[in-house]
């Protein structure tokens, strides 16, 4: 294989697959700007003529005049950041502790790994029977309590890989010094591990973001998630894909922008230690 060869054929399959990957996300957002006749040409147009708004306007308004996105959208953002932020906090704790005293040894952190690998479906109607007991059917605090639970042991376990990453002088230093355990861990450790940090609450977030199953069971109508919203515009009689279109592009936004704003502490994170057992 020649030179030239050898350095065009990545860049082409790296390309290929871009196309491959990335047509039916630009189909949707472009199908969100059609028409309802556009949509349903044959052949099919593939770049709207006017992009329409009136998608956006329908999908995001509130009942009974909209489909209640922009709901959808502000309930999704709070359940997303509250559960992301109890789990990295509660999380980085437990890591620590796993990380640096070996608390309950080995067995203890690989029981909590290996509760990532529990069903959420099996645990969906005991959650409810408990959440209904305490009357947090349909509220915000339920769904931040669901999604922590099935976070945490993700968390704690790529969070213990970064902290053994680090060096224990630095603590022992900062602990001869007369700084604490806690001290030591908030102003040695969490400095350096920053890009990990970042990396874990941005897949916590993503993973709360795009949950469906608990959603759809533990809320009713004063909370409806964005994956709530988008299977409710497939009606009996028809299919509303130019609203389902224009919900989609609105829930790709947040992720997007976070993995763009944090693509710094991102990829250092990707590369600080990954996970250890």
């Amino acid at each position: 294989m020649s030179i030239i060869a050898r350095r065009v054929l990545p860049g082409a399959i790296i390309v290929l697959a871009l196309v491959f990957f990335l047509f039916p996300v630009a189909w949707m957002i472009l199908t969100s700007f059609k028409t309802q006749a556009e949509y349903f040409a044959r052949p099919p147009v593939y770049i709207p003529q006017g992009f329409d708004l009136t998608n956006y306007l329908n999908a995001m308004r509130l009942p009974p005049d909209g489909r209640g996105g922009i709901q959808g959208l502000r309930d999704s953002l709070i359940i997303s950041l509250g559960s992301t932020i109890a789990s990295v906090v509660i999380g980085s704790l437990a890591a620590y502790s796993f990380a640096r005293f070996r608390t309950g040894g080995e067995n203890l952190s690989f029981w909590v790994l290996s509760t990532r690998m529990f069903p959420p479906v099996a645990s969906a109607l005991p959650l409810f029977l408990v959440f209904r007991q305490l009357h947090l059917l349909d509220t915000h605090l339920a769904l931040i309590i669901a999604n922590t639970v099935f976070d945490l042991p993700f968390v704690i376990w790529l969070m213990k890989g970064f902290f053994e990453d680090l060096p224990i002088d630095l603590e022992e230093a900062a602990l001869i010094d007369g700084c604490s355990h806690l001290g030591a861990l908030r102003h040695i450790v969490l400095p350096l591990v920053t890009p990990g940090l970042v990396a874990t609450a941005l897949f916590s977030f993503i993973f709360s973001w795009n949950e469906f199953m608990f959603a759809l069971l533990l809320t009713r109508n004063e909370v409806r998630t964005l994956t709530v919203i988008v299977p409710s515009l497939v009606g009996g009689h028809e299919i509303l894909w130019g609203e389902i279109a224009a919900v989609g592009t609105v829930a790709i936004i947040p992720g997007i922008v976070l993995a763009i704003v944090l693509q710094r502490y991102l990829v250092r994170g990707l590369t600080l230690g990954a996970v250890k057992s």
